[in-house]
């Protein structure tokens, strides 16, 4: 896409329009606030206020509904860092350093450090929205199911390799993960599976509620069986300033993974959880820290962070280039926008560009509007650390039921909400990997679908998946890099000592 100057100067005035700028603030706002409720993504938003929208300009409710939805990617770290429960599937990669460093009475520097990498990533990702909005769009549809399908192996199979010394468990996790994404009707066959003759489980189980079970239940009843032994976490932000060694450490994470995060927002389906899940992955392995990560270190704040805020960028060019929707959230929008009289395709850009350009300029002003938002709420979110612990969980708990609640209005899910925050405690008490399960359960049912049509694209010939394509064998070897890197890392090492 060639950047038109004056359409680019006329999208700017637009963008700086005091009732567009005042879309940005509320639309930024009210996601950073649903982005930090369990089980209350920006899909949930932007649904609740496409009514809202009626009767606007296409271009403002345009920019209401994306402020939404990167508003809420920035929204989603404050609860994971503070209380280890993830506003959203995208939030949970923030959880594994985030939390521990609070625990540390750090709170301030990884809330700080998440507004700026969300900034970092998303100005990113909006100049690269600038320069490859279409040539993007064109790599994207070369994705098949081969490459789907080894893309998501690939996400698997980094990280796993986050489990260095619990690689057993880490499969185990994966694998438990990967039943879960088969339960409900086979797409392919109408079959139900596991069902248990429950109509509620034939639309299979909602990642959100696993989410919510592992982590913030899990959390709380762990916290119940330690309430007297366990330290609370320190009811002290400590310093928000960044010093110079952080910004050495962090900006690099912050720079590889932006990028990252960017591309595989493009991928149609693929979306923020698995951007921030492989960027932390990725930057575990090449990160001279690597060891320190799930113990409080910042890359594993940044890294994550700014990768996740790109996809969200990264999202929106399928969607408006050619009218596909790259997560769950771009699919309500897509909705809202063919609703707005707007048709998503390679003509929209030369039909609307004034639209298109007032679109990129209001992100730039929302990104610059949430971090300053998002650090001046730091000081309020204190309060939750200083709440008394037999206040603070039973919140949460009431929280993670409502949130689950919410997703569907079944009491099923209650159930299967407790179901799985005893498995979490379970897998925290004996040591087990979150990670590979959660995301096993997000791409599980996309994995398998893809394998199988991949099985009837190549005839039945398991090998023509791995290289039937450049990018096929690109992500083969990519998956092969992943899970052999521990003995690889150890032979290194093992020279190192020898010389």
């Amino acid at each position: 896409m060639g950047i038109d100057i004056n359409s680019f100067i006329d999208g700017l005035s637009t963008a700086l329009h005091p009732m567009n700028l005042l879309w940005v603030l509320i639309g930024g706002f009210l996601g950073t606030v649903v982005g930090m409720l369990p089980g209350l993504g920006p899909a949930t938003a932007v649904a609740v206020l496409i009514p809202v929208t009626f009767g606007m300009e296409p271009v403002s409710a345009l920019i209401l509904m994306v402020s939404i939805y990167y508003g809420a990617m920035y929204g989603g770290s404050r609860s994971s860092i503070l209380l280890n429960t993830p506003g959203d599937g995208s939030a949970i990669a923030a959880t594994f350093d985030g939390y521990p460093m609070t625990k540390k009475g750090e709170a301030g520097k990884a809330l700080t450090i998440s507004a700026i990498a969300s900034l970092f990533g998303g100005i990113i990702a909006v100049i690269g929205f600038i320069i490859l909005a279409k040539p993007l769009s064109e790599f994207a549809l070369k994705f098949g199911p081969q490459e789907y399908f080894l893309l998501f192996l690939f996400t698997l199979s980094a990280i796993v390799t986050l489990s260095l010394g619990k690689m057993v468990k880490g499969f185990i996790a994966m694998s438990i993960g990967l039943i879960i994404s088969t339960v409900g009707v086979d797409l392919q066959t109408s079959i139900y599976r596991f069902t248990f003759d429950l109509p509620h489980l034939s639309e299979g189980i909602n990642f959100l509620v696993v989410i919510i079970g592992v982590y913030a239940v899990a959390e709380v009843l762990f916290n119940y069986l330690n309430l007297d032994t366990l330290k609370p976490p320190k009811a002290d932000l400590g310093s928000m300033k960044l010093t110079k060694k952080d910004w050495k450490m962090t900006r690099g994470a912050m720079l590889r993974q932006s990028p990252v995060g960017f591309l595989i927002g493009v991928l149609p389906g693929a979306g923020g959880s698995i951007a921030a899940m492989l960027s932390y992955s990725t930057e575990k392995q090449i990160s001279k820290n690597g060891k320190k990560f799930g113990k409080g270190q910042i890359e594993g704040v940044a890294a994550p962070e700014a990768s996740n805020n790109a996809a969200s960028v990264g999202a929106l060019i399928p969607l408006l280039t050619m009218g596909v929707p790259g997560s769950g959230t771009t699919a309500v929008i897509l909705g809202a926008v063919v609703m707005l009289g707007l048709q998503p395709g390679p003509l929209l850009f030369e039909n609307e560009p004034e639209t298109i350009w007032t679109l990129v300029n209001s992100m730039f002003i929302g990104n610059i509007f949430l971090v300053i938002l998002n650090i001046a709420l730091i000081g309020l979110l204190l309060k939750i650390l200083r709440t008394p612990p037999k206040v603070l969980y039973p919140l949460i708990m009431v929280l993670a039921f409502i949130g689950t609640y919410t997703l569907g209005y079944s009491v099923t899910d209650l159930y299967i909400l407790v179901i799985f925050g005893i498995l979490g405690l379970i897998m925290k008490l004996l040591a087990f990997p979150m990670a590979p399960l959660i995301l096993a359960a997000i791409v599980g049912s996309d994995m398998e679908q893809n394998f199988r049509k991949s099985l009837i694209v190549s005839n039945n010939n398991v090998g023509d998946i791995f290289i039937g394509s450049p990018i096929c064998i690109i992500l083969t070897l990519m998956t092969l890099l992943a899970l052999f890197y521990p003995l690889i890392l150890k032979g290194v090492k093992r020279l190192k000592i020898k010389n």
